[in-house]
């Protein structure tokens, strides 16, 4: 939920305000899907992200951002080797193995205490490896900014993960459901603030965030 939206801004009013190459053919329909997921924002998500900051400590949210990536391991497992980074997937094995029964489930990153740093890759990036371009800019409705090599890897990775399969067997789609929607509060709360900032400070905000976006994404 806005997981492509809520990007690190560490540039805020830097560089990223425009962008040379934008591939953007439709940017009439993108910048309408802006405006619906900019509702979506004030209406639910900030609200949601303020009170979920209010009730949890920085430690409570660590924890919990902890849990959600070794839940997430098994996907980047899978990818690592679908690159063929034999060294990486070595790394995510180890930070799974260690976490999940040392770091208490997850909650606790020991593996990282260890000197075993994460690192994430996804089916889009995946794609990129193999050589398949990324195609025109996107903005997908909750999830912001993206392009459909990026869209289409997010929707096989939702079929592809096998904590997914897992949840829905055993609890019903609900806690799915949930942990993507604390997945996303958890990872909008934490750049919630810079996002307001660029949104302050940019002439084009639609625009700042796009070359923003792409910017990282590239850089992935």
């Amino acid at each position: 939920m806005g997981s492509n939206q809520a990007h690190q801004t560490s540039a805020v009013g830097g560089t990223a305000q425009t962008s040379n190459e934008v591939n953007d053919p439709l940017e009439p329909v993108n910048r309408v899907t802006f405006k619906f997921n900019e509702v979506f924002h004030a209406i639910i998500l900030r609200p949601l992200a303020t009170f979920y900051k209010f009730i949890l400590p920085d430690d409570g949210r660590v924890a919990v951002r902890n849990f959600l990536k070794n839940l997430r391991s098994p996907v980047v497992l899978a990818n690592d080797l679908l690159q063929g980074e034999t060294d990486r997937a070595w790394t995510t094995t180890q930070r799974l193995a260690i976490n999940t029964t040392l770091g208490l489930g997850g909650l606790l990153d020991v593996a990282k205490k260890w000197g075993i740093k994460s690192h994430s890759e996804d089916l889009g990036q995946t794609f990129a490896v193999w050589g398949v371009p990324d195609g025109v800019y996107l903005v997908l409705p909750i999830f912001g900014p993206s392009n459909p090599r990026d869209a289409v890897g997010k929707l096989v990775t939702s079929y592809l993960d096998p904590v997914s399969y897992w949840l829905r067997d055993t609890h019903g789609d609900e806690w799915s459901n949930a942990r993507a929607v604390v997945g996303g509060v958890d990872e909008f709360s934490g750049v919630m603030n810079d996002l307001q900032k660029l949104k302050d400070t940019s002439v084009d905000y639609y625009a700042a965030l796009r070359s923003i976006s792409r910017q990282k994404r590239n850089t992935e």
